[in-house]
């Protein structure tokens, strides 16, 4: 089995979420928490040091995936032409095990309910069986995705597994690789600190933005992959400008 995978290019994606609305369409999903591929956008620093981040999280179809050994009726199960991890629903019976177990979250679950069963990315696998890529990847309008054999995804764009804030990609070797944000440069050196007061002093949104981030009362400014309900879920990865 040759193991296929996806790139992620942190440094183009803008949060759009172009890809996440493309992955419902195409799977025919209602509105609400059932999603395939999830985007989360928080806040890091202190201003004026302040980096809005974006991550694309859909399942990444590990080479040793946690999932598969901890489903009591064997219903997870990696199929051998292109190593998509895949859900028998049929055999699934929602004990949500597989979900506490990934360190991605990526089973979603319709409801709170109990017995309600799992579902998450199929790698779009309809697509590939017919020569087509997953539908995230050909919507992204920035090109922040890609798809193929991930022996050549690594010849082509390095070898980088790992990703600020997502786990250690030793615990399941995601099949994925990064490009991560271009690192921030000042272009004129200042003292930060002395900035921030300066600034407070003139202006009342200043000092009320570095009051909330000294005090952590930013809504999201770290990030959260596994939620304990569809409300936080919901929260985690909503769009607030539309």
């Amino acid at each position: 089995m040759e193991q296929y995978g996806f790139l992620f290019d942190q440094s183009r994606c803008s949060g759009c979420r172009t890809c996440a609305v493309a992955c419902k369409t195409w799977n025919g999903l209602p509105p609400g928490p059932l999603k395939y591929l999830k985007i989360y956008e928080y806040e890091s620093g202190i201003f004026p040091d302040i980096l809005l981040n974006f991550h694309w999280i859909p399942c990444f179809h590990c080479e040793s995936p946690s999932c598969i050994d901890v489903c009591p009726r064997g219903a997870i199960f990696k199929e051998d032409k292109f190593g998509a991890v895949l859900i028998d629903n049929d055999k699934c019976i929602g004990c949500r095990e597989c979900y506490q177990i990934c360190p991605y979250g990526a089973p979603v679950f319709e409801s709170d309910k109990s017995g309600v069963k799992a579902h998450k990315c199929d790698m779009c696998i309809d697509r590939l069986n017919v020569g087509l890529k997953p539908i995230c990847v050909l919507s992204c309008p920035n090109r922040a995705l890609d798809f193929g054999p991930l022996k050549s995804l690594v010849n082509i764009y390095g070898n980088v597994r790992d990703l600020k804030d997502l786990p250690d990609s030793q615990i399941t070797h995601p099949a994925i690789v990064f490009k991560p944000h271009y690192e921030k440069k000042l272009l004129v050196t200042y003292n930060s600190e002395k900035a921030r007061k300066l600034m407070g002093i003139s202006s009342p949104i200043a000092k009320a933005a570095t009051y909330q981030a000294e005090k952590e009362l930013i809504g999201r400014s770290r990030l959260i992959l596994k939620h304990n309900n569809v409300a936080s879920l919901m929260y985690s990865t909503r769009n607030d400008e539309g």
